[in-house]
C-alpha cells in the first residue's frame, strides 16, 4: 500500500521501505522549496521525471530537469526548489539507515 505525506512544500509517496533501503516520489509544488538538509545515515539518488528544478548541492547550484539524476552523498548539504509552473516530481532511492528523524534542516521556510 502506497502512503502519502502532505507537507509544507508539496507531498510524498512511500513505495518501499526495506531494511537497508527505501523508495520515494516527491512532488514539490510551483515555486515551493524543501528545507536545505543534510542526512547522517543515507544517501540517496533521484531521478527528475516531470518538472524543472534548482538544486542546491553544498556551496553550488544547477538548474535539473527531466531524466537528470542526481547522487546525494551521506552528509553532503542538499536542497532541490521548483522554478517551473507545475509541479517538480522526482523518484528517490535511499541507501542506509532510513529514517525521517535523520533530517537534519539548515534552513527551513516553515522553521521546522
Amino acid at each position: 500500500m502506497v502512503r502519502l505525506y502532505d507537507r509544507p512544500w508539496g507531498c510524498w509517496e512511500e513505495y518501499i521501505d526495506e531494511r537497508g533501503y527505501r523508495v520515494k516520489r516527491i512532488i514539490i509544488s510551483s515555486g515551493k522549496r524543501f528545507s536545505l538538509q543534510y542526512h547522517h545515515l543515507r544517501s540517496e539518488h533521484w531521478v527528475i521525471v516531470q518538472g524543472r528544478g534548482r538544486l542546491t548541492i553544498d556551496d553550488s547550484q544547477r538548474d535539473v530537469s527531466v531524466g537528470d539524476y542526481v547522487f546525494i552523498p551521506v552528509n553532503c548539504q542538499h536542497r532541490l526548489e521548483n522554478i517551473d509552473e507545475e509541479n517538480l516530481v522526482f523518484i528517490v532511492i535511499q541507501l542506509g539507515k532510513c529514517l525521517e528523524e535523520d533530517i537534519v534542516r539548515l534552513e527551513d521556510d516553515w522553521n521546522r
